[in-house]
C-alpha cells in the first residue's frame, strides 16, 4: 500500500453539488470511491486557500492512485493533484543507495559511499 496526498479544488461545475450535499455527504462519497479501489482514507478536509480539500489516502499502487485521479478529474467538478507521500523508513532506505550521477561539467560519475 503507497500513502498519497490528492489535493483537490472545486470547479464551477462542483461547487452547487458540494453547498447542496454539505461537506459530510462529500466525504462519504470520496471514501466510499477509494474504499472502492481497495484502499483507506486516512484523513478527509476542507481548507481555505488554494486547495478546498486535502484527502490523504491508502491505495495499493501508483496505477489505482492515478486510476482514481484521472477518474475524479474526468468527472468535472474537481481539479485534483497527486502527491506521493515516503515514510521516514523509505527515505532511510534512499539514503544507503549509490546512485552513479555525474552533475553537467563533472569529469567521473559521482555518487554517494
Amino acid at each position: 500500500m503507497g500513502k498519497y496526498m490528492f489535493h483537490t479544488t472545486y470547479t464551477a461545475k462542483g461547487l452547487p453539488g458540494l453547498l447542496k450535499e454539505g461537506g459530510s455527504r462529500r466525504r462519504a462519497a470520496l471514501t466510499q470511491t477509494i474504499e472502492g479501489m481497495g484502499g483507506s482514507v486516512e484523513g478527509l478536509y476542507y481548507a481555505f486557500g488554494d486547495t478546498d480539500l486535502y484527502i490523504i489516502a491508502d491505495l495499493p499502487d501508483d496505477a489505482t492512485a492515478t486510476a482514481v485521479s484521472l477518474n475524479i478529474a474526468d468527472a468535472g467538478a474537481l481539479n485534483i493533484r497527486c502527491t506521493v507521500l515516503i515514510t521516514p523508513e523509505t527515505v532511510d532506505e534512499a539514503v544507503k543507495k549509490k546512485v552513479p550521477y555525474r552533475p553537467p561539467g563533472a569529469r567521473a560519475a559521482r555518487g554517494r559511499k
